[in-house]
């Protein structure tokens, strides 16, 4: 019996992205919606919506029985859980199995199986697969840890058996760490997930995230669909990915992909699945991979996959568990060009990437043309709300060469225009141009070494400074001219200035437009743009290169976004700029004696109140977003003068909490 109706068990861009595919096919859907939900995308692409409950996940979107209530009501055969949620839950499948309706994955034994590290562990070992040198057994004391790291060899990892999401982990260099760290460990362990069961594995140096994509049928035929390299994360979380790798050749490929197809043989898998690996980049034999886990659903990255192989993934799925068999084989899985995705997030990166809500003012993603795709599940006029994942959309780029692909990144962000929200689309331009991603030598600690004292924005060469200065006095006169059209602006003098000076940074440019001529310090330049005052968005061609820079008025100048920052330029007539050296330089402000809320939350914790001293580094007040609580610490030592929140508060982005003296 062919599937008709699927239920999409998810929200946002997967959602989307499992209805595009359907509707492809022929096949009818249904949305689920939290309150939060009522008017998403998702809700109005579906052919029916039924709402499953509150806000929070776990009232909705995490409550089984619902969805199944949801497939009786609307006839729905199937269920496509996307990620997330309930994708990788055991009782769910066998929930779905008990009542009939088809599940879009695994079966539930190949879940279980996957969802316990220690036991997937063991099945990866007996299968043949390279698994970290590692004790998976229970360890009794401090003294038996000791003897089983010396036998693995330094360094190694504690970590808790039950754990995830960087809870429970300790690096052990030498014996004392071991000494030092294992009963914490375990409490940690107890206190956080109330398992106190550790393992204890090798630590694997300049460490790479490769991953393999399985795709299985209900016929025992299992192929691999090359790999993934995600090695570009932050605090366990991926925000780049690529498929290929830089990193594996032909024969490393080979290797991987067969031992993650009898890991999938082992547990009878079927549908889509990814095969997480480790890979040494110290170990330059191709030998250096080891079993992370498997995550038994679609991956949030897979569309790089399906750009180099011209696969689409959701509809492999859904034939699959329509029980078909794959129509492909081995041999015909090619590596065409190569994918890059970048992951763009409500969170500020300038701000020590906090987590960022709220409306999207301005919503507008670059066109879908030339190897450049958008898998978003939001629209301008939408919330990014505080209960769910903060992604706003997925940036995919295609080309026929990796640097293609990393370029065309760049071009295509600098055409993204989010407002709102924080994003961090400056800090991917950044990635894409930073010199040792593009020369594919990277590891899972790239972020955090390239970037200890957190993000500032992109560097900007003195060409592009020089083309935003040209850009900037184009806008100048665009405006000047304007202003001389509207009666009396402008007084009797009534040509534009062709002449201006731009400051950006501590620099200054001179820049003369004349007709079509254009330069920049005495050098010409070829420069071709249309810009009508108020465009928020200027596409200027310089020769053959092409350059799409934001623009936003400012008192005296405008503010340009281009390639990973923004830069403010103070714009003047050559004949006003001369005086420009009389003016009283206005300081800012000395805002340290403020403690100032770094994002909208709630006021869980006040420490102080009025009359308090205090020292610089106190926690004064801690605020929680995102299910996560932020510590507020004093910058400098003082007695607090006035509190102006009271605990229990939602605060604003930078309300002012109190005032030291």
């Amino acid at each position: 019996m062919a599937i008709t109706k699927i239920l999409i068990a998810n929200r946002g861009e997967i959602a989307c992205r499992v209805i595009r595919t359907a509707r492809k096919m022929g096949i009818k859907t249904v949305a689920v919606y939290s309150d939060a939900d009522a008017r998403a995308p998702h809700v109005l692409m579906a052919d029916e919506a039924v709402h499953i409950g509150p806000s929070p996940a776990a009232q909705s979107y995490l409550i089984a029985e619902k969805i199944i209530q949801a497939c009786k009501d609307t006839g729905a055969d199937a269920v496509h859980p996307g990620y997330g949620f309930l994708s990788e839950r055991e009782s769910f499948r066998k929930a779905l199995d008990a009542e009939g309706i088809i599940f879009v994955g695994p079966p539930a034994n190949a879940i279980a199986a996957m969802g316990d590290k220690i036991e997937s562990k063991k099945l990866a070992k007996a299968a043949g697969v390279n698994v970290v040198p590692g004790y998976v057994g229970v360890i009794e004391d401090t003294e038996h840890a000791v003897r089983i790291s010396n036998e693995i060899g330094y360094p190694v990892m504690m970590k808790a058996s039950a754990g995830g999401g960087g809870k429970g982990m300790r690096l052990a260099y030498s014996e004392q760490d071991v000494r030092e760290g294992f009963e914490a460990t375990k409490r940690e362990g107890l206190n956080s997930f109330g398992d106190d069961r550790v393992f204890i594995e090798k630590f694997i140096e300049s460490p790479r995230h490769i991953e393999i994509q399985i795709l299985g049928d209900q016929h025992g035929n299992i192929l691999y669909l090359n790999e993934r390299e995600c090695s570009i994360q932050r605090r366990h979380q991926k925000v780049v990915e690529e498929a290929p790798s830089p990193f594996v050749s032909p024969e490393m490929r080979k290797k991987m992909g067969e031992q993650c197809v009898a890991l999938a043989r082992a547990v009878g898998y079927f549908s889509a699945g990814t095969v997480e690996l480790i890979v040494s980049g110290a170990d330059k034999t191709g030998d250096g991979f080891y079993f992370l886990e498997m995550n038994t659903r679609l991956q949030v990255e897979h569309p790089v996959t399906e750009e180099i192989t011209g696969l689409d993934l959701v509809e492999q799925m859904i034939r699959v568990a329509n029980g078909e068999e794959l129509s492909i084989r081995q041999e015909d899985v090619k590596i065409n060009g190569w994918s890059i995705e970048n992951r763009v997030y409500a969170e500020d990166p300038y701000r020590g990437f906090l987590p960022s809500t709220g409306r999207l003012i301005r919503y507008n993603p670059p066109e879908a043309v030339d190897g450049v795709r958008v898998d978003d599940g939001v629209v301008e006029g939408g919330e990014v709300s505080m209960f769910y994942d903060p992604m706003i959309a997925k940036l995919i780029t295609w080309a026929p060469t990796r640097l293609e692909a990393i370029d065309k990144q760049i071009a295509a962000l600098d055409q993204f225009e989010i407002e709102g929200p924080g994003h961090n689309i400056d800090f991917v331009s950044a990635l894409m141009q930073h010199e040792r991603f593009r020369s594919g030598n990277i590891t899972t600690g790239f972020i955090a070494e390239e970037y200890p004292e957190g993000f500032v924005g992109a560097p900007a060469s003195e060409t592009l400074l020089k083309r935003l200065s040209a850009i900037g006095a184009f806008a100048a006169m665009a405006q000047a001219d304007r202003a001389r059209r509207i009666e009396g602006q402008l007084g009797k003098r009534l040509a534009p200035p062709t002449g201006w000076q731009v400051k950006i940074g501590d620099a200054l440019h001179d820049v003369v437009i004349s007709g079509d001529d254009v330069t920049v310090d005495g050098e010409a330049i070829e420069l071709a743009l249309e810009y009508t005052p108020g465009d928020r968005l200027i596409e200027a061609e310089f020769g053959e290169e092409q350059l799409a820079v934001k623009i936003a008025p400012v008192r005296s100048g405008f503010v340009l976004t281009a390639h990973g920052a923004s830069h403010k330029l103070r714009i003047l007539p050559a004949h006003a700029a001369v005086h420009a050296k009389h003016m009283i330089e206005k300081i800012p402000p000395d805002l340290s004696r403020f403690l100032i809320c770094p994002m909208p939350g709630l006021l869980v914790a006040l420490n102080v109140e009025e009359g308090d001293k205090v020292e610089a580094g106190q926690p004064l007040a801690v605020i929680e977003a995102m299910k996560m609580e932020n510590i507020l610490r004093a910058q400098k030592a003082g007695t607090v003068k006035s509190v102006s929140a009271a605990q229990g508060e939602s605060l604003p982005v930078d309300a002012i909490i109190l005032e030291l003296e």
